[in-house]
């Protein structure tokens, strides 16, 4: 069965969400966990979350992805914004307790100029400090475009912090295919060679959810621009074969695409079309 879902607005509250996702025939979504602008978060109602969960459950749906904001950069050169992004994503994971057995994505931020080895030394306190033997959720991290000074443009970055860190099994990655083939690894023509290559650095086993978009960018531009599926240098063939990939077709896909719920609608029933049970 395929595991596909999109983005949803979080601001109408959790069983919204849900039945948004079933409106366009998604089986799980991803959401933003706050203002993905800044820092503010609304409170956790109880009744709200248990009917979403009651929703899930009855309609067959895959894990949910809760995204961290695009504000927090764990490996800032400013304490004060490490410290930031520690409480935030500490208050996320608490929240998260409410929705239990699901994944938390983030992007491990920018070392702004003070070197990879630094930010990846930042981003591991971190980690370290906030993850608890207890929880249930699964903290993701996102494969990179990288633009600027990005932590996590490769799989060798992203292995570095996973070894790094103690609680290993709440740790996996999330592959975002507009960002990994901007970052150079190319998906189109050697998906084979890519998969091989973050099998042998982070192992397959790491892989929980992928981030399903195509490109406004030509490969290895290190751009970061998201394009709808098939209108972009990707193209719909090579995110069929991704899709359908033996080594990855049982895991929950996330649209990212910029377009609405119905053009969201629009391209889960291609994929749908075109998945290969």
């Amino acid at each position: 069965m395929l595991k596909i879902g999109c983005h949803l607005s979080s601001s109408k509250g959790f069983e919204a969400m849900g039945k948004d996702a079933l409106k366009i025939d998604a089986n799980t979504f991803q959401f933003f966990t706050r203002n993905p602008r800044g820092s503010k978060a609304k409170d956790i109602d109880e009744e709200d979350v248990k009917a979403l969960l009651k929703l899930m459950e009855e309609n067959d749906f895959a894990v949910i992805l809760a995204h961290a904001p695009y504000t927090l950069n764990p490996c800032s050169a400013e304490e004060r914004t490490r410290e930031f992004a520690m409480e935030i994503m500490e208050d996320d994971l608490r929240r998260m307790e409410y929705l239990p057995n699901n994944l938390y994505n983030f992007h491990p931020g920018s070392h702004v100029k003070q070197g990879i080895e630094v930010g990846v030394k930042y981003i591991i306190e971190m980690l370290n400090t906030i993850l608890r033997p207890e929880q249930t959720t699964t903290v993701l991290l996102e494969t990179m475009a990288g633009k600027g000074t990005e932590v996590g443009r490769n799989f060798e970055e992203l292995k570095e912090i996973l070894d790094g860190v103690k609680l290993k099994e709440k740790m996996g990655v999330c592959l975002d295919t507009c960002h990994v083939y901007d970052a150079g690894y190319d998906i189109v023509n050697n998906i084979e060679g890519v998969l091989k290559n973050f099998d042998k650095i982070i192992g397959l086993d790491k892989l929980k959810a992928i981030h399903l978009n195509d490109s406004k960018n030509p490969f290895s531009s290190g751009k970061d621009r998201h394009e709808r599926i098939g209108e972009g240098y990707i193209g719909k063939e090579a995110i069929v074969r991704i899709m359908n990939h033996p080594k990855l077709k049982q895991l929950p896909f996330f649209l990212e695409t910029p377009v609405d719920l119905s053009e969201h609608a629009e391209e889960i029933k291609m994929l749908r079309e075109t998945y290969e049970n």
